[in-house]
């Protein structure tokens, strides 16, 4: 099964940032392992973090979420 598009941006952009998954999940106030869920695609984050994640990365939701380059 294909990861969702979400799975791989987020992932792309963290790393682009420099930014361990642990460090990542300190800054949104959560847990590594559920940044861990999301970027292998096993769950899947609500819209209030999912807007929180764009914002941080400067990019919009469609793209995060793989709608738009």
């Amino acid at each position: 099964m294909k990861k969702p598009k979400f799975a791989e941006q987020l992932k792309f952009l963290r790393e682009d940032e420099g930014l361990s998954q642990n460090d990542f999940a300190k800054l949104l106030n959560i847990s590594k392992q559920t940044v861990s869920a999301w970027e292998r695609g096993t769950q899947e984050t609500d819209y209030e973090t999912l807007i929180k994640i764009a914002l941080f990365f400067n990019v919009s939701v469609d793209y995060l979420l793989g709608l738009v380059d």
